[in-house]
């Protein structure tokens, strides 16, 4: 009767805590409205130049060789393979909560109440013969298997593990993405350094045209055909020259090491290829078409994981609100002596709980995380609307950039070819006094000037094509 009883009063109590802590906040809008064009322009080629891997995009084999060793070697590349490992471990620690918790305990103690507290008095009082009479300073011993199960009744742990799943897939995507942008940093860097070896090779070639002059001027000098201003003037140059060539001896040493240092490995001379570097051709890269941003850009996919992880992180802040059931029980043996703990069915003892438990009252700490599950949820969908956003515009741009620099190269080469022509033209004129040094200075020196441009416009169009394929999403297959 008086278990009906307990019933009757646990139902409906369990009902007004289901009733009660339904009562949630609403969950905030997550569904991107994000879309992009249907193409970068007119065409809408699907050929798309992400589909190939860097060992078949790149064709210089000693480039081929330093991005293989940065992949192996990458200290960043290697910090975010740990990053996996994390995520990967809090998966199982999520898997692990839906399952019971099954332990093992085995404790010994020993207590003496007082005589006048309601158990000594009761002891004490009791009849019972000397030989029987319950010890003064009881003993405890227990031997006993426990387990405490919660019920997934809301999936609050089932939508746990899968947020971890997709923050482990979003690692994942992390990895890729750095490993494109490794690739690109030793390309471009392994480019600036044919560049910068090109420019020293003008400048000295220059510096030998100055040094010419200054020779020439000399002896016009002597001649009394020129003056000794002259003389300073075509020094000064030289000397320019001179300095400018140790700075790019700087910039080489600096750009080897900076490639040494994605390849985590001390300083050492970087091999290269540096023969006919205005003749090198850029890479023909194939954009597609924009939704194809989606499956090759790693920085997407990681955007949209982290999304949908940031939803159910939200799913899982409401389940707060909500009754969660406890199970708990054991099993096992317990005297307060050892001769009779395996004296069965004595010593026996178990016990079966079960806990249903809700928030009523002071709910604020579980509504702020709830909030903030909601606010994480935004941010996650603006980032990824925002990274899909930038991922077309980089495209974009490095489309209108690569058709530019090809233009612009083709125009800083006639130039060249025009400058050299010119110096050659002057040193004719000056050598017959028909024009003064001044007039051969300048064209020497906007003809370096020029030269160096030129070498540097090559430059970016190489890597404008190595940035293409990195805005594509190539790389990491």
């Amino acid at each position: 009767m008086n278990t009906n009883k307990l019933y009757k009063f646990l139902i409906p109590l369990g009902l007004c805590l289901v009733v009660i802590s339904c009562k949630t906040p609403a969950i905030a809008p997550s569904k991107s409205s994000a879309s992009v064009p249907e193409s970068y322009a007119t065409s809408k080629d699907t050929a798309n130049s992400a589909s190939l891997t860097w060992k078949s995009f790149f064709k210089d084999p000693y480039l081929v060789e330093l991005i293989d060793v940065a992949i192996k070697n990458n200290q960043e590349l290697m910090i975010t393979l740990q990053e996996i490992e994390i995520a990967k471990n809090d998966i199982r620690i999520r898997k692990g909560a839906l399952l019971p918790t099954v332990g093992l305990r085995a404790g010994a103690g020993i207590e003496k109440v007082g005589t006048y507290t309601s158990q000594g008095a009761g002891d004490a009082s009791a009849e019972i013969t000397p030989g029987n009479r319950v010890p003064e300073a009881l003993q405890d011993y227990t031997l006993a298997a426990y387990a405490h199960w919660e019920v997934d009744i809301w999936k609050k742990l089932r939508n746990s593990k899968k947020a971890a799943i997709s923050r482990y897939l979003s690692t994942i995507e992390g990895k890729n993405f750095v490993i494109t942008n490794l690739i690109g940093e030793v390309a471009n860097s392994y480019y600036e350094l044919l560049a910068l070896d090109n420019q020293l090779q003008t400048i000295r070639q220059t510096i030998v045209l100055q040094n010419n002059a200054l020779e020439i001027v000399k002896v016009q000098k002597e001649a009394a055909r020129a003056t000794e201003l002259g003389v300073q003037k075509f020094q000064a140059e030289v000397l320019a020259s001179q300095s400018m060539e140790f700075e790019t001896l700087q910039k080489i040493k600096e750009t080897e090491n900076r490639i040494n240092f994605l390849l985590a490995r001390y300083p050492q001379e970087i091999k290269r290829n540096n023969s006919d570097f205005l003749g090198l051709p850029a890479a023909l890269v194939n954009a597609g078409i924009p939704s194809q941003l989606l499956a090759n850009r790693p920085d997407i996919k990681q955007a949209e994981l982290e999304l949908a992880a940031a939803k159910l992180d939200v799913k899982v802040a409401r389940a707060e609100f909500y009754p969660s059931l406890d199970i708990s029980a054991s099993y096992g043996l317990q005297a307060f002596n050892t001769n009779y703990l395996f004296t069965l069915p004595e010593s026996l003892l178990y016990s079966l709980a079960g806990d249903l438990a809700a928030p009523l009252i002071n709910r604020n700490a579980i509504k702020a995380e709830f909030k903030n599950a909601n606010a994480r949820q935004l941010q996650a969908l603006y980032n990824y609307e925002r990274t899909l956003l930038n991922a077309y515009l980089e495209v974009s741009n490095q489309l209108s950039k690569i058709s530019n620099i090809e233009k612009s190269f083709n125009l800083k080469s006639k130039q060249v070819t025009a400058l050299n022509k010119s110096i050659e033209a002057s040193n004719d004129l000056f050598k017959s006094a028909r024009i003064d040094y001044f007039e051969v200075l300048m064209t020497q020196r906007d003809a370096l000037e020029n030269k160096l441009e030129l070498i540097d416009t090559k430059k970016e169009q190489l890597n404008a094509s190595i940035q293409m394929y990195h805005n594509l999403g190539g790389g990491w297959k």
